[in-house]
């Protein structure tokens, strides 16, 4: 499914410009709450930057006032559904997100320009950067709603954060300005709200700019060597230097070395 870039009315806009990709939750009198409608549009922006070549690094980012509020609202609080129903609408919804982006091969940046809460701030914590505008804040507000993360919040977070400073987030349910996020590691780095976006879009043009089967290859070990032991992450290692040290653009980053000039990378 092709996302047309210039569709302004659209939930989910794409644009990609000099490898960078960045989805837009463009629905921002909810505050980018997502829908179902909204969430079929998203995985295809997420499929269709994953197989494009062209696109060497993505930002998520969101329109208006806020990053993402979560699930939409106006679908809470029903208790017609069966257990199986609820289960089901979890992994045929948002749950279609986080598989998406933890099968993106790719180097992602959530740009957190506003209010993130509950499944806003998980799909943030799927990025593998975090970026967040001053003025911005986040929350898990699963517990004041007497819910539990259904988004990934519980897989991520204490991996970012650390067990204790997670469930501390989950029970209290506060929000988290910037600095506070900075302090803790939840985000990268913090900007003013105006220059978010190009503080942004600059690093993620300088990660476009590099060998892009080393910017794959290096996400891919560092997830790896969480879930595996030091000898299983050293053996994947390996198997991966022998494809870089092979690839094109490894030979023409010791050649632009060499040569004192700017590499010119191919993706091969």
């Amino acid at each position: 499914m092709s996302l047309p870039s210039t569709e302004v009315e659209a939930e989910i806009r794409l644009n990609i410009e000099g490898g960078v990709a960045t989805i837009l939750l463009n629905r921002p009198d909810k505050l980018n709450a997502f829908n179902d409608p909204m969430l079929t549009l998203w995985e295809a922006a997420i499929r269709e930057v994953a197989a494009d070549d062209a696109v060497r690094a993505v930002i998520l980012t969101g329109a208006g006032r806020a990053f993402c509020s979560g699930g939409d609202v106006d679908k809470m609080g029903s208790a017609e559904m069966t257990p199986l129903q609820v289960k089901e609408r979890l992994t045929k919804g948002i749950q279609r997100i986080t598989h998406a982006m933890a099968a993106l091969d790719k180097p992602a940046i959530a740009a957190i320009n506003g209010v993130a809460a509950g499944a806003g701030l998980d799909i943030a914590l799927m990025c593998d950067l975090r970026f967040m505008a001053l003025g911005a804040k986040v929350a898990e507000t699963y517990f004041k709603l007497g819910l539990v993360p259904g988004a990934g919040g519980a897989h991520y977070l204490p991996r970012i954060v650390g067990p204790a400073k997670a469930l501390e987030m989950f029970w209290s349910a506060d929000y988290v300005g910037a600095e506070e996020c900075l302090r803790i590691g939840l985000v990268n780095r913090i900007y003013p709200d105006d220059e978010l976006m190009e503080q942004a879009r600059a690093f993620a043009r300088r990660i476009a700019a590099g060998p892009p089967l080393s910017a794959r290859l290096i996400k891919r070990a560092v997830y790896q060597g969480l879930d595996t032991d030091l000898s299983t992450s050293l053996d994947l290692v390996s198997s991966h230097m022998t494809i870089v040290r092979s690839s094109r653009d490894h030979v023409e980053a010791v050649a632009a070395l060499r040569e004192k000039r700017a590499p010119r990378f191919e993706g091969r």
